[in-house]
């Protein structure tokens, strides 16, 4: 297949798959397999507690309750493109590479904070990414006789190059495309390998696949399409793909994939186990990173930079430690720890390298190298809200920002929406004045009518970091004056008021169960890739409750989440 045979190819199918529906016809190779999840589950009350407000930043409000008593609901879905994590993961594991560079297939758009990249348009620049990458992986997998022999799998010389390839395509190909191939699927690849050296032949194999928009795209076909409206279940091979990409951020491996062949994730008590058996494998601490990342929006950290004059322990390995640390924080609370949300929020420990010691002004416990876990003073550390990635990326280059903060607690911890400013709005932060500390500064927002409204509900959070520095760092003065880091919550009623300090308030929020719920609705948008909508007022009344009867067990949410008509079922679109 020529390049510009396959860029015109990969182009037309694209086109074809955007919206809410998948594309008819052109996208060949329907999927099969057997299983769908069984209508099983007894019906809920109504949903205690399920208050208008808390979702927020975004999402719907169920002002009015919401009754569930059987059945099942679920919404149209969109169709969505492998996100950069996503695809990197997959070529990983399908390739045994890591050789895929964020710049090499096209920028995520975000829902919410997170990674999703609901598709809205197709490029030929985006799509020629797509190409320029696949073939690259797929000459590195075949770079050496070697790395093919170990890429295929097989015993050529017993099997015969023929049937060795056949073997291929069907094990690669049921991983890329998360389910079996159909038989015209199948004898279009091995079309591609007739007449051709072994190696070349595979390569052009793994060159189609990874260009296909069953691999680059969450899709979901149906071998008989159902009527607009319907509410169809998942089967199992599409459930294995949603689980592997909500947990693991990649394609299933081959005990997802044998367990869908069965028919085994066709009940509620299947699907919990596997949640259970893919949080405990490593690949789960990607996609627990990076929900995290995005919950708390450190996407910028990687790239912030501080006055060297002012901050002259900054460097570009004092910022890696400090993504390393929440990475690792995270991950050894869900898969090592009780899971709780209260000690992702509260735990007076962390997991240190590097210059985080001095940092945090911890010494180094003696005989360990590498990251190590490390008790820190309660009065100054409180969970994930005082960890330095935190508080450095919500800093400006030369002093703290409490608005930066603010918002950070207020849209992603709290879900509340917060209007944009006025367009005529100035948003520089006041400049560093000798002397004048930056709570002094930032009274200027309560003394402008257009400013205080807002203001007062972001920096009475904002201001109650004051004891962190920009680079995250203790401190007890600012310009010479003693630290003021009291703050007030008015946009949680249930924790509304004064608190005094960071530690304070991360323990307020931790109880709080606006936050639990915005917590669990973070999460579902995260497995998801979407906001919620009305019809999954059922399926959230669900999460809370299992959440909260967990004791707020963030396994037992996720678990929640898989087991929901929201995973389990999707709504027909109208073509």
């Amino acid at each position: 297949m020529s390049r510009a045979l396959k860029t015109s190819a990969v182009l037309l199918a694209l086109a074809c798959a955007g919206g809410a529906v998948a594309c008819k016809g052109a996208i060949t190779g329907a999927p099969a397999g057997p299983g769908s999840p069984a209508a099983g589950g007894a019906g809920r009350g109504a949903a205690a507690g399920f208050a208008t407000g808390a979702g927020g930043a975004g999402g719907v409000s169920f002002s009015s309750g919401v009754t569930c008593a059987g059945g099942h609901d679920a919404p149209i879905v969109p169709l969505r493109r492998l996100t950069r994590l996503e695809y990197g993961n997959a070529v990983r594991d399908l390739l045994g590479t890591a050789a895929v560079a964020p710049d090499d297939i096209p920028a995520d758009e975000n829902v919410g904070p997170f990674a999703s990249n609901t598709v809205t348009s197709v490029t030929d620049l985006s799509t020629e990414q797509y190409l320029e990458s696949a073939e690259r992986l797929a000459a590195a997998a075949v770079a050496t006789p070697a790395a093919t022999d170990a890429l295929v799998g097989c015993d050529r010389a017993a099997m015969g190059d023929a049937a060795c390839a056949s073997a291929f395509i069907d094990r690669f190909g049921a991983r890329a495309f998360r389910r079996p191939l159909a038989a015209d699927e199948k004898a279009r690849y091995v079309g591609l390998t007739a007449g051709a050296a072994f190696a070349d032949g595979i390569r052009l194999v793994v060159e189609a696949m990874l260009q296909s928009p069953i691999f680059l795209y969450h899709l979901e076909l149906d071998p008989t399409p159902a009527p607009a409206g319907a509410l169809v279940p998942l089967d199992s091979y599409q459930l294995a793909a949603r689980l592997a990409f909500f947990l693991w951020a990649s394609v299933p491996d081959d005990a997802l994939m044998a367990a869908a062949a069965g028919g085994g994730l066709a009940d509620v008590a299947p699907l919990r186990a596997q949640v259970t058996r893919m949080l405990a494998d490593p690949r789960a601490h990607d996609a627990i990173a990076s929900f995290h990342a995005a919950w708390l929006d450190l996407g910028k950290l990687p790239a912030i930079t501080k006055d060297p004059t002012l901050y002259p322990q900054f460097s570009p390995a004092l910022r890696d430690a400090m993504q390393a640390e929440t990475a690792a924080f995270v991950d050894d609370v869900l898969r090592n720890g009780d899971g709780r949300l209260e000690t992702l929020l509260t735990a007076p420990y962390s997991i240190l390298d590097g210059g985080l010691f001095d940092l945090y002004g911890v010494a180094r416990p003696a005989g360990t190298t590498g990251p190590v876990r490390v008790d820190l003073d309660p009065t100054k550390r409180a969970g994930l809200l005082t960890q330095a990635s935190f508080l450095a990326s919500h800093a400006h280059e030369n002093q703290t920002s409490p608005v930066a903060r603010g918002v950070a607690v207020i849209r992603n911890v709290l879900c509340v929406a917060l209007p944009d400013p006025p367009p005529n709005v100035d948003n520089a932060p006041p400049e560093p004045m000798p002397g004048a500390t930056t709570r002094q500064r930032f009274a200027v927002h309560e003394s402008e009518a257009s400013c205080a409204g807002c203001h007062k509900m972001i920096d009475g959070i904002g201001l109650g970091f004051e004891a962190y520095d920009a680079v995250g760092a203790f401190r007890t003065t600012d310009q010479g004056q003693p630290v003021d880091a009291t703050g007030n919550v008015i946009s949680a009623p249930e924790i509304d008021g004064p608190f005094d300090g960071a530690v304070a308030l991360a323990k307020e929020l931790a109880g709080a169960k606006q936050v639990q719920q915005c917590v669990a609705r973070q999460w579902f948008r995260f497995a998801l890739g979407r906001m919620e909508g009305e019809t999954d007022g059922c399926s959230l009344v669900g999460l809370f409750e299992a959440f909260d009867a967990s004791g707020h067990d963030v396994r037992q949410l996720l678990a929640a989440i898989a087991t929901s008509d929201a995973f389990r079922y999707r709504k027909v679109g109208a073509p």
